[in-house]
């Protein structure tokens, strides 16, 4: 029965994303909503943004394997990235009039810096995706008791986010986001009381003082360089990597106002830090309730406590209202990464290669159906090779950006804010960057500087060189 309840909003789901087709005339329709969502519905699609299985499944797993300073990337990283992105972003992007992030590169540099940078950023999206769809085939798994394999409920996922996002685009995006966070929010604290109410628990202090005396509060490193790098590393890299990426920009840029793209991409990072705590509540408050239950999958997958728990100790209604909450959250962020890459390497990539007395907005909206299509392809590739090698669903996401830390996010800034910055600098920056991450990955992948952050450095001073050198050979000149 719960496996029926969970197939019926599978399909509630499908059919709001094909009735926000009808509302996609053209590509600008299906990649930002024609620039017409009001507040709340940006707000709960950055929210949506962020909030997926890392957030369900993943940020508890670490907090119970490590503590609270393990999940530094996650929610402190990236609730960072968006609201950085609402202050200093949202509103010059948005004033630019752009389709996509790539766009940007292009008005701002050349051809070849649009390009590269947009291909960069539709890569960092494999991981994230296939986070999200690991994480449904894991859902699948549990409900069905092991009668679905996690490859078999990965394949179910992919198609049925496939499905709605294909026809709908942006609109299926807000519309499914609309009603998907709301059965998040309430269900979640619906359950967060329920829990509480156990006599185990008692509430949120006796759950808050445990989880401090075990330690689980520990944030800051120790004072010590490799540790303090680490640390700030994990906070940056998704907190500067996730700034260019096109699904945080196609969301605020979907607002029908400056005002609303700045500040519904504030007010929903926020909310995403805030509410982050309830599943890592739910996930503590199991080993309270049934310690050796939490111990025995403890030691096979940290993932399963919270769905694992959540399905021997809780009532049959709650069991649907979890899993509902559950798929919704996975969904609405799987559906709006999916639509960005392949936003992204139609709109960046394949359209410069057309044709342009060819091109008209009907081809170009089936060419980028076609890539959602072919990019959901690798997504399911990538998620069964994970499961081959083990990778968690945390490191999914925090290996998601690296790339974008390494080329794009110097480009990005330096083009809104510097004046020197130009296509010589941009170049530079994006080869040094990249150069620099991939060799010392090889290189020295566990150094006390990571990788990551080597190229990042190496990024700035790349542009930092060819926006300087300019300015010297004119003053030689002069």
């Amino acid at each position: 029965m719960l496996i029926g309840f969970v197939v019926l909003y599978l399909v509630l789901s499908i059919g709001i994303g094909l009735y926000a087709a009808t509302k996609v005339h053209s590509a600008a329709d299906y990649i930002t909503a024609g620039r017409s969502l009001p507040m709340v519905v940006v707000i709960a699609m950055v929210f949506a943004t962020w909030f997926g299985a890392e957030t369900v499944l993943g940020i508890p797993a670490t907090f119970l394997d490590e503590n609270l300073g393990g999940t530094i990337s996650d929610p402190f990283g990236a609730s960072l990235a968006l609201i950085l992105f609402g202050l200093f972003f949202a509103r010059p992007l948005y004033r630019m009039k752009l389709v996509t992030l790539g766009d940007f590169f292009r008005q701002r540099y050349n051809r070849p810096v649009e390009v590269v940078i947009s291909a960069a950023i539709a890569l960092s999206y494999l991981g994230w995706v296939s986070a999200q769809v690991v994480a449904l085939g894991l859902v699948f798994n549990v409900l069905s008791d092991g009668l679905i394999t996690q490859q078999e409920g990965i394949l179910i996922g992919a198609a049925v986010v496939l499905l709605y996002t294909l026809f709908g685009g942006m609109w299926s995006v807000a519309l499914t986001t609309l009603v998907q966070m709301t059965v998040i929010v309430i269900g979640l604290l619906w359950i967060a009381k329920l829990v509480g109410d156990m006599p185990e628990v008692g509430g949120i202090a006796p759950v808050v003082a445990h989880a401090a005396a075990a330690g689980k509060f520990e944030f800051w490193p120790p004072l010590e360089w490799a540790a303090v790098v680490t640390f700030v590393a994990g906070l940056l890299t998704m907190g500067l990597g996730s700034i260019p990426q096109q699904d945080v920009f196609q969301r605020a840029n979907a607002g029908k106002s400056e005002r609303i793209a700045v500040w519904g991409t504030v007010i929903g990072g926020s909310l995403y830090f805030l509410f982050a705590a309830v599943p890592i509540y739910l996930t503590y408050s199991a080993t309270l309730v049934d310690p050796a239950m939490t111990a025995t999958v403890l030691a096979d997958d940290a993932q399963l406590v919270l769905p694992t728990f959540v399905k021997a100790h809780l009532p049959f209604y709650a069991q649907i209202i979890f899993y509902g909450a559950l798929l919704s959250v996975i969904m609405s962020t799987a559906s709006g990464t999916l639509l960005a890459p392949s936003v992204t390497i139609s709109e960046n990539i394949i359209k410069e290669f057309m044709p342009h007395h060819r091109m008209s907005q009907k081809k170009l909206l089936w060419i980028t159906r076609a890539v959602v299509v072919a990019f959901t392809g690798l997504v399911v590739f990538y998620s069964l090779w994970s499961l081959q090698t083990e990778t968690s669903i945390h490191q999914m996401v925090e290996n998601a950006y690296k790339v974008t830390l390494a080329c794009a996010f110097v480009p990005l800034v330096a083009g809104l804010y510097w004046k020197r910055a130009n296509n010589l600098g941009a170049g530079l920056s994006i080869v040094l960057g990249l150069v620099v991450w991939i060799a010392m990955e090889f290189v020295a992948p566990d150094a006390a500087l990571p990788p990551q952050f080597a190229g990042l450095i190496a990024s700035a001073l790349g542009m930092g060189t060819g926006g300087l050198s300019r300015a010297w050979s004119a003053g030689g000149a002069a």
